[in-house]
């Protein structure tokens, strides 16, 4: 035994917009034991599992298309509105779990591509809330990861500058001044979720406070990459797994103080079954 001192950032695991999204999903789910729901119901590999063995069924968009007069639970990264339209046209109830943030988010779009703006987007390509976001545009925005991604010579002069909901504060900021100091009019508008931007600092605070860090998180969500990195840049022994069996022993010495954090789609309880684990080397 290694007698390691092991701590649970309390602050991490599931935001309100997923808490609210898997509460709906399992109350349908104990009435009825079954369930559709459009994409991954939160980007956790082991949440998704938990939830599959209690009738939960993922699908995607071409499964959607011939369904009829079923239930469709609406995640929390929300839809576009051709969603909603095929609903109607095959009598779906759909279940909306939409992130209340990701709404306003999606209604500020709509009202600025209605007023005839620019609208440029900071986010991952193809991700579930840029597709609905896009799809407030009649997909006409653009979509960019990276500022390298721009041609500086073709982009207007005037934009609407808006971002995903869990992309980096920092980062988003940075582009807001290259984009200004290149003599662009930016409308910024600063569109991240304040639960997902806080935790940076509260992060860097937690990450310092220890010997190792133990990042949990699934490797398709965006949020676990920027507050991965956040942890990494504060603390160089930090570690990223997905689950307990991917606790390395070597990774830590006697009597190490370890922390443990996760994304905002990271369940308590896999940070609890990690703890166990590194406790019982």
């Amino acid at each position: 035994m290694k007698n390691l001192h092991v701590q649970i950032d309390v602050h991490s695991g599931f935001c309100f917009g997923v808490v609210y999204a898997i509460e709906m999903a399992e109350e349908i789910l104990d009435e009825t034991g079954n369930l559709y729901c459009l994409g991954d119901i939160v980007h956790n590999d082991e949440e998704v599992k938990r939830l599959k063995n209690k009738g939960l069924k993922i699908i995607d968009h071409d499964v959607l298309k011939n369904l009829h007069n079923e239930k469709i639970l609406i995640r929390a990264h929300g839809e576009p509105p051709s969603t909603y339209e095929l609903a109607i046209k095959n009598n779906l109830t759909l279940i909306d779990a939409s992130c209340p943030v990701v709404l306003k988010l999606q209604h500020r779009i709509k009202n600025s591509f209605d007023k005839g703006d620019s609208i440029y987007i900071y986010g991952k390509h193809a991700h579930a809330e840029v597709i609905g976001l896009l799809g407030q545009t009649n997909n006409e925005a653009v979509v960019f990861q990276d500022i390298s991604e721009l041609d500086m010579e073709t982009i207007p002069k005037n934009i609407a500058l808006y971002s995903q909901t869990t992309k980096s504060t920092d980062k988003f900021y940075e582009i807001n001044d290259f984009l200004k100091n290149a003599d662009i009019q930016v409308n910024t508008n600063d569109t991240i979720c304040r639960q997902v931007s806080n935790r940076d600092k509260e992060l860097r605070d937690f990450s310092g406070r220890f010997d190792k860090i133990v990042f949990v998180s699934g490797t398709k969500s965006s949020n676990g990459k920027v507050l991965y990195n956040v942890c990494k840049s504060t603390n160089p022994n930090t570690y990223f797994v997905s689950n307990r069996d991917q606790i390395d022993a070597e990774w830590f010495k006697e009597n190490d103080r370890v922390g443990i954090c996760g994304a905002t789609s990271t369940p308590m309880w896999l940070m609890e079954q990690v703890r166990e684990k590194i406790l019982s080397l």
